[in-house]
């Protein structure tokens, strides 16, 4: 049974990288180990297949092989979600079901991708994927990336949906949670989807972060959230500091070289991705190494916020 996402969507969610060899086939032992690492350092959720983990660089048999992976390691201790980025209603609706008979705890679904739809469009395609499948949903907003902006008009539309449950705001404009929370109350769970807004998104009310550079210091990011949450800022701006200028790559067109290059770096994975994303090189991998080097040799002491104690 799915858990629910009223009690359990909160937190820190990493989207997680699918692994892959130097042949770019998936090496899921190596996805398995990142999601025991990222469970293991206290993390609150996971998203797998989402923009991080290479959706749309993946087979329909890729993305099933995944979330039952996902699925056991996870072993119903925290949700795990799947993203759905399909190019019509109908694929994304087949992922839905496959989702559903794996036994995954919901979907992060985005517009369609390549066909630039129309809001009406947009509207009924999240009404039809809806009515495919009974997992809850979260609606992920991402118009830099996916150029489709999901506003929060869009969102009351569907409001009437029951497994439409949550949405998440990549736009970086923090005052749409406040729009949609005048328009609909609480009738979404409201999650941050862009890294370096996360402290002004939990302000205004964001109760979950799909964290992109939580893959690569986990604990550091649920120990931000958790102290954002609870209102101790003291402790936290110290924490934000250290942490934006890596949370800025989150935001970056490369996001996904750039978030796995750090975890190669921190020893958590591989920098392999899937043409046509090639590895960086030259000035962009200096930069990250650079970025990389000052965050691994100030890291920040971490208040205690409940968090299992480091292996």
């Amino acid at each position: 049974m799915a858990l629910d996402p009223k009690k359990t969507w909160k937190g820190v969610f990493p989207a997680v990288t699918t692994q892959f060899r130097a042949d770019f086939t998936i090496d899921y032992d190596a996805t398995r180990k990142v999601i025991e690492a990222l469970i293991r350092d206290g993390v609150s959720g996971l998203v797998i297949c989402g923009t991080v983990g290479e959706n749309c660089s993946l087979t329909r048999a890729e993305k099933v092989a995944l979330m039952e992976l996902a699925k056991d390691v996870a072993g119903g201790k925290i949700p795990v979600i799947i993203g759905v980025a399909e190019y019509t209603t109908v694929f994304a609706s087949e992922v839905a079901k496959e989702a559903q008979r794996v036994g995954l705890d919901g979907l992060m679904l985005m517009p369609t991708m390549v066909y630039p739809a129309k809001p009406r469009e947009t509207i009924e395609h999240f009404k039809g994927v809806a009515k495919a499948t009974d997992l809850p949903i979260m609606v992920y907003n991402n118009p830099p990336s996916y150029r489709i902006d999901v506003t929060p008009a869009m969102l009351a539309a569907v409001a009437d949906y029951d497994t439409i449950v949550a949405f998440k705001e990549s736009s970086g404009d923090t005052r749409r949670l406040v729009d949609l929370r005048n328009m609909t109350g609480d009738r979404f769970i409201p999650f941050c989807g862009l890294d370096d807004v996360v402290v002004e998104s939990v302000a205004l009310g964001a109760v979950g972060w799909v964290s992109g550079m939580s893959n690569v210091f986990p604990r550091e990011g649920e120990t931000l959230f958790r102290l954002a949450r609870d209102g101790r800022l003291a402790e936290a701006m110290p924490i934000y500091d250290w942490f934006m200028p890596l949370l800025h790559l989150d935001a970056r067109p490369d996001l996904v070289q750039c978030i796995k290059q750090c975890e190669y770096i921190a020893k958590r994975g591989t920098y392999l991705t899937r043409p046509p994303r090639l590895p960086l090189e030259g000035a962009e991998l200096a930069e990250i190494e650079a970025i990389m080097a000052k965050a691994m040799a100030n890291l920040p002491a971490l208040p205690d916020v409940g968090l299992p104690k480091a292996a």
